[in-house]
């Protein structure tokens, strides 16, 4: 049975304290002006929409607005928090289960961690502040690296990532 140490926890637990901490600062009103899902709601596992010109309408209409962008990648930061923290009580909760647990585990781990990174790596996309792109980017590409390894989190990496989309975003 494979085992998380108490210590590398810890440090995944104050990374992802750190990360719901700086995006929970994030504005609280949706792109639309409404205002934000309610807590104990999920914005990052809602359905996505029927309708791939929606979607596309949806990320038209937030092009090169940067503020909204930002007000976006802070609540997805949080969801994202939220739900890696959920992630790794699974995986601890999986490993006593056994094999087929520790597979559904990973699964959805994996599926959780590749749809955070689609949504930095979209936001980085429609974005024209080249600051904004760089720090949606990195992340990006540092969540990628986990490759659902949730244990690969580097705490110092995403800490300086995620106050360099803060700067970018006007917030730190």
């Amino acid at each position: 049975m494979h085992r998380i140490s108490p210590r590398r926890g810890l440090a995944v637990c104050v990374a992802l304290g750190a990360l719901t901490f700086t995006a929970a600062c994030s504005d609280d009103a949706a792109p639309d002006g409404s205002p934000a899902p309610a807590a104990g709601t999920n914005p990052a596992v809602a359905p996505a929409p029927a309708d791939p010109a929606a979607a596309a309408a949806a990320d038209a209409a937030l092009t090169g607005d940067t503020k909204q962008i930002c007000a976006q990648a802070g609540r997805t930061t949080t969801s994202f928090g939220k739900l890696f923290a959920d992630d790794y009580k699974l995986k601890i909760e999986a490993a006593s289960k056994g094999a087929e647990a520790k597979q559904q585990a990973a699964q959805k781990i994996a599926r959780d961690v590749e749809n955070f990174s689609f949504a930095l790596t979209n936001m980085a996309a429609i974005t024209t502040d080249t600051t904004l792109k760089s720090a949606l980017t990195g992340m990006s590409t540092q969540v990628k690296a986990l490759k659902g390894d949730i244990e690969k989190l580097d705490t110092d990496k995403m800490a300086a990532l995620t106050a360099k989309l803060d700067k970018a975003c006007g917030k730190g």
